[in-house]
């Protein structure tokens, strides 16, 4: 496939391992449609990387210090075409379910890796269809099953927090975001508090009403508030609202 003269394809490369950039680069050196606009050792670096560079196209290693190549994905979102590039053949699966263009395995082949370029530039071109997920839903697609998130990467400008999950102390939905409060502090992420429900262990997290998630651990004692009405009062003196089968969920859960 060709591009329009004079286009270029501007292209990230995000893998901890200098070597394994370096055969990324000589395969694209070959291919003039291509601008190598960053190079990234770390999930960190490829957040801030993609934020401000707004690449077509990026080459993902996935078993990376920091952020792992799905958590990259799922803050970056489904804009990119997304090559993985990885030692190990586990994943296929998963980077598919995240509509990954394509799944190259190291070592990699020339042939392989121009199957994959050619992949992508038919993506980029419209002619693959890419029926990518909403960003929300990428890192559920991502993980296995009955595996339950142990760590929440959330996005900040070109900036990224990892909140782990034992830390956090409630979710709270705000139109397509939710607020995650977490030692004394809110932070803003996109996706929606059913996604994020159903990526946490129900033994340790319960939805208490319909914008609300509660870790167990922080709640101190469930208060009356009006009629009919019920409020959890937090470890951490916040005050949640309850619904009424929320309470009821709640209530046989500080019985046992």
């Amino acid at each position: 496939m060709t591009l329009p003269e004079g286009r270029k394809i501007r292209t990230m490369i995000v893998d901890d391992e200098d070597l394994a950039r370096q055969v990324l680069r000589e395969f694209l050196s070959a291919h003039s449609e291509i601008e190598i606009v960053a190079e990234c050792a770390n999930g960190f670096e490829a957040v801030k990387a993609a934020s401000e560079l707004k690449p077509g196209l990026v080459f993902l290693d996935i078993q990376m210090p920091k952020l792992d190549g799905f958590e990259v994905l799922e803050l970056i979102g489904s804009g990119p075409a997304v090559i993985f590039v990885t030692a190990y053949d586990t994943f296929a699966i998963r980077a598919f379910e995240v509509h990954a263009v394509d799944y190259l395995l190291k070592p990699i082949s020339a042939p392989r890796f121009e199957a994959a370029l050619e992949r992508a530039k038919e993506r980029l071109s419209g002619k693959l269809p890419s029926a990518p997920l909403p960003a929300t839903d990428l890192a559920a697609a991502a993980r296995p099953p009955q595996q339950y998130l142990d760590r929440i990467p959330v996005r900040d400008g070109a900036s990224v927090f990892i909140i782990p999950v034992a830390k956090l102390d409630y979710a709270e939905a705000q139109d397509d975001y939710i607020a995650l409060a977490s030692q004394g502090k809110k932070h803003l992420k996109q996706q929606t508090i059913s996604s994020l429900e159903a990526a946490l262990d129900p033994s340790r997290f319960l939805r208490i009403h319909r914008s609300y998630i509660v870790n167990l651990e922080r709640v101190a004692r469930i208060e009356p508030y009006g009629k009919d009405s019920y409020v959890a009062v937090l470890s951490t003196g916040a005050q949640l609202p309850v619904s009424r089968a929320g309470h009821a969920r709640l209530r046989a859960f500080l019985d046992r």
